[in-house]
């Protein structure tokens, strides 16, 4: 995956398979930790223990339509060649957590990506799950920047009209990227 979106994408497309009904993204930029880190949280179905362990294994998945899964393979060696690390913490009937840290200025590190137009692809794309986005940058000691989208507050504000209409769509891509610079 040439970059961290792409990534985000696949892992919130695991939990929307998971049957997840509250899915959370956190992106935190710590410049004095020099860390990058990607926090997915999900009510989905979970996983077992077992499960858990065998999906950094490019051969497993759960999947009936191919016989690789790469999604959190690929991901986990992104993290390590950054120095970083990929944590799944799962329970079956109550969800996932999967918390990757990446070395936030390590050459190797992919680039973002278009963050804010995955996540709102993504929520457009499954309205009846509520999603939460959550985005802070701290820099010499202090909080830079804090960005929170919730869905049950977009849809409120929207009064009833579709976040899939495309004017809707660039509005919220438009606001989350403005809200994260």
């Amino acid at each position: 995956m040439k970059d961290l979106s792409m990534h985000i994408m696949d892992i919130l497309q695991n939990s929307t398979r998971a049957k997840a009904n509250n899915i959370t993204l956190e992106v935190l930029e710590n410049h004095d930790a020099d860390t990058l880190t990607l926090i997915f949280k999900d009510d989905g179905c979970g996983m077992s223990a077992e499960t858990v362990e065998k999906v950094i294994n490019p051969f497993f998945t759960t999947r009936t339509t191919r016989k690789v899964g790469l999604g959190l393979p690929l991901l986990k060696q992104n993290t390590e060649q950054t120095g970083g690390s990929m944590k799944i913490e799962s329970e079956l009937g109550v969800g996932t957590t999967v918390t990757a840290v990446f070395g936030l200025t390590h050459l190797d590190r992919p680039p973002m990506g278009d963050l804010a137009g995955t996540m709102v692809l993504t929520i457009a794309a499954h309205p009846e799950i509520h999603f939460v986005f959550h985005f802070q940058r701290v820099k010499d000691g202090k909080e830079e920047v804090e960005y929170v989208l919730d869905t049950d507050e977009v849809y409120e504000a929207l009064d009833g009209v579709s976040l899939q209409e495309p004017e809707v769509m660039a509005y919220l891509k438009e606001m989350v990227e403005e809200n994260i610079k």
